[in-house]
């Protein structure tokens, strides 16, 4: 049924989608979103070989014989499943948006 829906509009729908209010209100709140949590990511991500490949700041003991290391790599665990579930949460907005846009294309039609 919604697969139908979309084949039904056409290149001057879009347009006027793309332009509405909502739209951009969904654009926004994605960007604002997506972008800080993608350069928190990459960061954290990408700390871990650098600090371990140039410093040696990670090979001191955190508890016996663990290192900083080995802690640093788990928090990778944490921080991807942290991240998961905020988007799941940050989700749910975005889909009320998107069918606010559903439903004003609706009304346009």
């Amino acid at each position: 049924m919604e697969a139908r829906k979309m084949r039904d509009i056409n290149e001057s729908d879009y347009s006027k989608i793309v332009q509405s209010q909502t739209f951009q209100e969904l654009l926004s709140a994605k960007k604002k979103f997506i972008v800080p949590v993608t350069i928190f990511f990459f960061c954290f991500y990408f700390a871990l070989p650098i600090l371990t490949s140039y410093t040696n700041v990670l090979n001191n003991t955190f508890i016996g014989s663990i290192t900083w290391a080995w802690v640093f790599a788990f928090l990778q665990f944490v921080m991807t499943w942290g991240l998961c579930m905020l988007y799941s949460r940050k989700a749910a907005r975005f889909d009320e948006l998107a069918e606010k846009v559903v439903q004003e294309r609706g009304k346009g039609s």
